[in-house]
């Protein structure tokens, strides 16, 4: 049964950037585990606020923070455009902003602190995998067709286990890097699982856009990540 949701948005300090994030928590007076929810490169859509409401009415704290509130909150639906803002977006900064809402994210008497995980998606895909690796707050991580660290240092380092989707007709990521992802796992000692679905595309979890989700495999991969969160988290 759905859990009934509450919904918010909250303002936080990334150094001196002021982060804004949609938060929706399930409402219980029990501590609960929290999921970060990274967005694609158009910004805090209404996409990943409802993907962040589906992991609440599961019994998470989710929060979905806007990594373009250092560009003026910047939310667009053209390509050009969403990949200039992601580009402009150094890595770093975005890193820092998600610990920050890590930090936050602890902070709140609604959630155990020792069970926090992360998903994204596209370029939040990217984020969910490298922040487990300069985090250790993070004790599960869900990637989607994100792009893999090349070389791959950074995963020497990751702290959680990793569920990692991809879709074989990804324009965007190859299935050499997944295989380079799959030989770090091993290289490293990390705990890393990929899924792999035939004839889906780069965003086929995207259901607001037919021309690339794909109902099957977006269907499976939630089943699957409620799944893992559930083993990693509780």
């Amino acid at each position: 049964m759905a859990e009934s949701v509450r919904e918010t948005t909250v303002k936080y300090l990334s150094g001196t950037v002021s982060m804004k994030a949609f938060v929706a928590p399930p409402v219980t007076k029990e501590k609960r585990p929290a999921i970060i929810v990274i967005q694609e490169w158009w910004g805090l859509t209404d996409h990943i606020k409802d993907i962040a409401r589906r992991y609440a009415a599961e019994g998470y704290v989710a929060i979905a923070p806007d990594l373009y509130s250092r560009l003026d909150h910047a939310l667009t639906t053209d390509p050009a455009e969403a990949g200039k803002l992601m580009n402009t977006l150094k890595q770093e900064d975005g890193l820092k902003d998600l610990i920050a809402t890590v930090g936050y994210i602890k902070s709140s008497p609604e959630v155990d602190r020792t069970r926090i995980g992360v998903t994204g998606f596209c370029m939040g895909g990217s984020y969910a995998l490298l922040l487990p690796c300069v985090n250790a707050d993070i004790k599960a991580a869900v990637p989607f067709y994100g792009q893999v660290p090349n070389p791959d240092r950074p995963l020497e380092k990751l702290s959680a286990p990793v569920l990692y989707f991809y879709g074989e007709d990804d324009g965007w990521i190859t299935k050499a890097d997944v295989q380079r992802l799959a030989a770090a796992f091993k290289k490293h000692g990390k705990v890393g699982e990929i899924k792999t679905y035939p004839g889906a595309p780069h965003a086929f979890f995207r259901d607001n856009d037919p021309s690339v989700y794909r109902p099957e495999a977006a269907k499976d991969a939630w089943v699957r990540t409620k799944a893992f969160f559930k083993k990693h988290l509780g």
